[in-house]
């Protein structure tokens, strides 16, 4: 049975297309909706649907910076209000398109190319989503954290991540290492290391993240183990082996 999602921050808009696509195709079986493109996300990576209908323009990450993160894990069916770029993204490789409102007729064509495409897999559309996007002045690029609040003592302060030379967590927290001072965080490097820019921040441990910026050389310990050193700080950090690759070019 072939499975889809429905990604659009107008309820009114999700609750049309369900209707319309269960009249011109009740075999389709939509397994959950999203409000914005992060939802969206989560829903293909844990019901791995075989089509994704995402509203190109939504708050926070838009159907475009979505559509980019699924990539090939589902067949891209972009939904718009904007007749010449929904075209544009048809005819450069995404599944199909709807216009808002959703009519009837329109969503019928729609199912005939859907269904054409079940046996083939999606479409990588990295070059046209890039154009696309610059056509209708919305970013692709992810948006990563800039401030970090931080715990000190009873204090909580909003850190600029350019400020932070390393984070470096054990099982209950993660500290927070400046040139001037430590601040504690309940957020994993697992959950930092998605969310920071991995130009400026490389994980180099499986629980510490080093700011590029910061590091001043590589070196090997008496064990032979390598170990970052961190400009203007005494400390060194480990360097896993399956993270030593970072440094081949230093």
């Amino acid at each position: 049975m072939p499975t889809a999602i429905i990604a659009d921050d107008e309820r009114l808009m999700r609750d049309q297309i369900r209707l319309r696509l269960s009249q011109a195709w009740p075999e389709l079986e939509i397994l959950g909706e999203a409000k914005n493109g992060d939802e969206a996300i989560e829903l293909v990576d844990q019901l791995q649907p075989d089509f994704t209908f995402l509203d190109i323009r939504m708050p926070g990450k838009t159907g475009l910076q979505a559509a980019q993160e699924i990539g090939g894990k589902s067949h891209i069916v972009f939904i718009t209000a904007y007749d010449e770029y929904a075209i544009q993204a048809f005819e450069q490789g995404a599944v199909d398109y709807i216009l808002k409102p959703a009519e009837a007729e329109r969503l019928r064509l729609t199912v005939v190319r859907l269904k054409a495409r079940l046996s083939s897999a999606p479409t990588d559309m990295s070059s046209m989503l890039t154009q696309l996007a610059k056509q209708m002045g919305i970013a692709t690029k992810p948006v990563y954290l800039q401030w970090i609040q931080a715990s000190i003592g009873q204090q909580l302060r909003l850190i600029p991540v350019q400020e932070i030379l390393f984070f470096r967590s054990d099982e209950k927290y993660t500290s927070v290492q400046t040139a001037s001072y430590e601040a504690l965080i309940r957020k994993p490097v697992r959950d930092l290391a998605e969310e920071l820019d991995p130009d400026l921040f490389w994980q180099i441990h499986r629980a510490t993240l080093v700011n590029v910026n910061a590091i001043d050389g590589i070196t090997r310990d008496m064990r032979g183990r390598h170990q970052v050193l961190i400009k203007g700080h005494t400390e060194k950090l480990e360097v896993s082996r399956s993270f030593i690759h970072l440094f081949k070019q230093m």
